[in-house]
């Protein structure tokens, strides 16, 4: 028996094996990695004594804790096609919160971030509230929410908290780690770890997206869907909740108007994200996305590039993820189209002669 026999035999086939794999390693399908891939060589050639250092990589990959957790956070509720524009003020708010309460107010470090956390959820359960209690449309939503944090951050400070219980053991939350990577990275990793096994392994995180796929639908076969939403912007609420103490942490500050920026980066990689590794929103794209856009963005500082190029490349990547979405979307309706035709005429469903 041959070996080709023998596998078919076991029920493997290496011709349907060996597609699957091209399929998995296609440009539709980890775009992304490629892309990263000739960025690294682009600038490599380009800033050759500065970005190919471990120096650098440590840079990019501690770079992108507070981005990744940002990003991770619209995964869920954009899952279940709820917008959240509040998070960069969100993540705003909560920077500022703990720096103040912590110079300000005379708190402790760990009232302080716990007190920050709190928060965090309570900024998700108000966007909950507006979204899903209130049935304003998401965008619109949290929008208005976003402009209430912001203001909330004027109301505490309108110039950047710095001082004395910012440095020593809260600073160190962002500068412990092992072999150079610091504890952020790890606890954006571990989130991402969590997303991916919430989405893939349970009931819940399947009918979050079955809720994305079509609301009516959902609520037709039983699942709660106001329930869900909810939760979401709940989850988003408390992620950029350590997000902002995080960057309260390594920045040694808190700033009213340092949360906005992140925005852009957070859609862009989480849309990005979403073309990658089966086509919908789901944490490892987004992980490798926000690695592409830190790479990019760091890759322009070392060749000495303009600020506003760095918004620009975000802003061009967003775009370039938003039509690689529909162009997936196109080659699959293409493709179900050609195989109903070609099931149409196989010879099972040819009209037999009278």
């Amino acid at each position: 028996m041959s070996r080709t026999d023998h596998a078919t035999a076991e029920g493997t086939d290496p011709v349907r094996t060996r597609a699957s794999w091209l399929r998995r390693l296609s440009f539709t399908h980890v775009g992304v990695v490629y892309v990263w891939l000739a960025l690294v060589v682009l600038f490599s050639l380009w800033a050759p004594d500065t970005f190919p250092t471990t120096t650098t990589l440590r840079s990019v990959l501690n770079g992108m804790a507070v981005p990744g957790l940002m990003a991770l956070a619209l995964v869920v509720p954009l899952a279940s096609r709820t917008f959240d524009l509040s998070i960069g003020n969100a993540m705003g708010l909560a920077n500022l919160l703990v720096a103040w309460l912590m110079v300000s107010c005379g708190w402790g470090m760990l009232p302080a971030i716990t007190a920050t956390l709190l928060a965090g959820l309570a900024m998700g359960v108000v966007n909950g509230l507006v979204v899903v209690g209130a049935r304003i449309d998401s965008f619109i939503g949290t929008l208005a929410t976003g402009a209430l944090f912001a203001t909330v951050g004027s109301m505490l400070s309108q110039q950047t908290i710095t001082g004395g219980p910012l440095v020593g053991p809260f600073s160190e939350l962002a500068t412990t780690g092992v072999l150079g990577l610091y504890i952020p990275l790890f606890m954006m990793l571990s989130m991402a770890l969590f997303i991916w096994f919430f989405q893939t392994y349970t009931v819940t995180g399947r009918r979050v997206y079955a809720l994305g796929f079509s609301e009516r639908a959902s609520e037709l076969v039983g699942i709660r869907v106001r329930r869900l939403r909810f939760a979401g912007l709940i989850v988003a609420g408390a992620t950029v909740g350590v997000a902002g103490v995080l960057l309260a942490s390594s920045v040694q500050s808190g700033s009213p108007n340092i949360g906005p920026p992140y925005l852009l980066d957070a859609y862009a990689a989480t849309f990005l994200g979403a073309t990658q590794f089966g086509g919908r929103f789901n944490a490892w794209g987004t992980v490798v996305s926000v690695l592409l856009i830190a790479t990019g963005t760091n890759g322009i500082y070392l060749i000495g590039g303009e600020p506003w190029a760095q918004s620009m490349f975000s802003g061009v990547v967003l775009l370039l993820a938003l039509g690689m979405s529909n162009l997936e979307q196109a080659i699959r309706a293409r493709s179900w189209i050609r195989a109903k035709a070609r099931q149409q005429r196989s010879p099972q469903n040819a009209v037999p002669a009278a």
